[in-house]
């Protein structure tokens, strides 16, 4: 299951087609890519409730047959928001049971609403992902500031981590989200779930998605397909 970002507000599931193309390639699985509604007309939770409900609608055997996917092998995966998408949508497939995840993969994510770190110091402006615009961004995401302590929202504001699935965590060196990335993998990582977590030096948030400009973009796209085949791989 692949959430595209753009800060809730912004783009289409297809702005992201080459990206999911060319891990569905790599990974040799099938990516369904999710067109959530999206903000400020549909604020939290709505857009994440899209993610979960494309999500379980995947995991009924005949759903995932019309697909040729397999209900029992499911992992989630985003960038940006839609990293914080894919985090959300593990946390409330533990609290309601299903479905089952194998694992989580995201992408330079957002994961805290507070904009209060080292990185977004250091990096709130001229890096590409300005403090004052992922404000804004939360601002047209969240009905209300009580949103922000929701960790279906603020996913490092969770406090129970545990039997989340095994999680591949992608970080840049000059992206002001970089330090709740990397939070929240170690508190991952502290609760007993397997994390890899890469933090991709000299780079800006959106290098990702800077197809065929930068050895980086494929060296991440190529991390992200090995480590979901080989997730998929492993036997229960």
């Amino acid at each position: 299951m692949y959430f595209h970002g753009s800060g809730w507000v912004l783009n289409e599931f297809d702005v992201e087609e080459e990206i999911c193309a060319e891990i569905a390639n790599r990974a040799k699985c099938i990516v369904v890519s999710v067109d959530y509604r999206l903000a400020p007309e549909h604020k939290f939770p709505v857009p994440l409730e899209d993610c979960y409900a494309a999500t379980l609608w995947v995991s009924n055997e005949k759903n995932a047959a019309s697909i040729r996917a397999d209900p029992k092998s499911l992992m989630v995966c985003g960038d940006s928001a839609g990293a914080n998408l894919a985090a959300a949508v593990a946390l409330l497939s533990k609290k309601r049971t299903r479905p089952k995840l194998k694992g989580q993969v995201l992408i330079v994510p957002p994961t805290n609403c507070s904009a209060n770190t080292t990185s977004y110091r250091k990096f709130s402006a001229g890096f590409g992902n300005d403090r004052q615009v992922m404000r804004w961004l939360w601002k047209q995401y969240l009905r209300d500031r009580k949103d922000g302590s929701n960790p279906l929202a603020s996913p490092l504001r969770a406090k129970d981590l545990s039997s989340l699935p095994p999680a591949l965590v992608i970080t840049a060196e000059y992206d002001p989200l970089r330090d709740e990335g990397e939070a929240y993998a170690a508190r991952l990582r502290k609760a007993g779930i397997p994390v890899r977590m890469t933090r991709y030096k000299g780079m800006i948030h959106a290098f990702p998605l800077m197809r065929g400009t930068i050895k980086q973009e494929a060296m991440v796209i190529k991390e992200i397909a090995e480590w979901i085949h080989a997730g998929f791989a492993k036997k229960p």
